[in-house]
């Protein structure tokens, strides 16, 4: 999920909590909830940079572990240097910060930035540096209109509320802000849920059918809009890969013979060259559809290998390839990842 979203969920989750937050919580809560998105930094190093620490230095297990020390450390000495200035005594400030509490905090934002994350089509290196397996739930875009309208709408409502009950003279205490925290959290796990009920469906239709004769050996379904009615399916037969539109909603069928084929490449000595290339191999820890093309240029070729889970027209930076230039006699001339808003 891109930063706002995150950051608008630490917010939420502060406000949720804030009975039992300790000093500085919010603050720590949402630098937790946004920095590990540092890594997206790797992009301007090109699309192999990117592909290999976007959402793996940062996003790991023992990254997060680590992220969350260290931002806890740093407000720890951010309050302890605060409170000395102020003339308090150094073991005064560190019993009120209690660093126990503080690392937690800091844990619980970070995790809920990789569930976020892990939400998304995208996915995380959970395992990172030890294996480089991707995870992801398939459940969301990477920006999610209703996503963001309920975490907008359930953190101003109760204050534009409150704001309204102290113009008119009402005094209450104020939990409506709270309440609507919880009510707002409480709305994205259903929501998340719902989708993923739909997203089983679609990859059960999609499994279930054949597809111009082809049986299906893999089926992914992902999002295509913010509605949970519309999905991209992506299916692989013993030959070729199938794009398919899956909707649920009122008056629309799914009908497998509307799919589009594209063919995958016969064997030749070429493809075997591409394919054993490091940057090719590396694509396919990555890659959920591989899908590659070989073009014959004179006596060379030219070797590309993509993800067909993003479409061909996805300028996403995420949406990352693999070329390879392979000269005579199958000798390997060059070889480069590249993002698909390159070609």
């Amino acid at each position: 999920m891109e930063p706002v979203t995150h950051a608008l969920t630490s917010l939420a989750l502060a406000r949720a909590g804030q009975k039992h937050l300790p000093r500085y919580g919010t603050a720590m809560l949402v630098v937790a909830g946004v920095a590990p998105d540092l890594d997206y930094v790797s992009y301007l190093g090109g699309a192999g940079s990117f592909l290999r620490f976007d959402r793996t230095l940062l996003h790991s297990l023992l990254s997060s572990a680590a992220l969350a020390v260290a931002i806890a450390i740093s407000f720890y000495f951010f309050a302890v240097n605060r409170d000395n200035q102020s003339g308090e005594a150094g073991d005064s400030a560190a019993a009120r910060f209690r660093f126990g509490r503080a690392l937690v905090v800091c844990a619980i934002g970070v995790a809920a930035h990789l569930l976020l994350d892990l939400a998304s089509g995208v996915g995380v290196q959970l395992l990172w540096p030890f294996r480089m397996r991707w995870f992801a739930f398939d459940l969301l875009r990477e920006f999610d209109i209703w996503v963001l309208f309920f975490l907008v709408a359930g953190l101003l409502l109760p204050m534009l509320i409150g704001l309204v009950s102290e113009e008119i003279g009402e005094r209450r205490e104020r939990r409506g802000p709270r309440r609507g925290a919880i009510v707002l959290l409480a709305l994205l796990l259903a929501y998340l849920g719902a989708r993923e009920i739909v997203h089983s469906r679609a990859v059960d239709l999609l499994q279930s059918h054949d597809y111009h004769g082809r049986a299906p050996l893999a089926a992914g379904a992902f999002p295509t809009s913010a509605s949970p009615l519309e999905w991209r399916g992506v299916v692989s037969t013993d030959n070729t890969i199938e794009e398919i539109d899956v909707p649920f909603a009122l008056g629309r069928e799914f009908d497998p013979e509307r799919s589009v084929t594209q063919y995958k490449p016969e064997d030749s000595p070429a493809l075997q060259t591409g394919q054993r290339t490091a940057a090719a191999q590396q694509f396919l820890k990555y890659a959920r559809f591989p899908l590659a093309s070989v073009v014959r240029i004179g006596d060379e070729y030219q070797f590309e290998l993509r993800d067909a889970r993003f479409d061909a027209n996805d300028a996403s930076p995420a949406n990352v390839f693999v070329r390879v230039e392979i000269g005579k006699n199958t000798q390997i001339v060059g070889q480069e990842f590249l993002f698909a808003s390159q070609k």
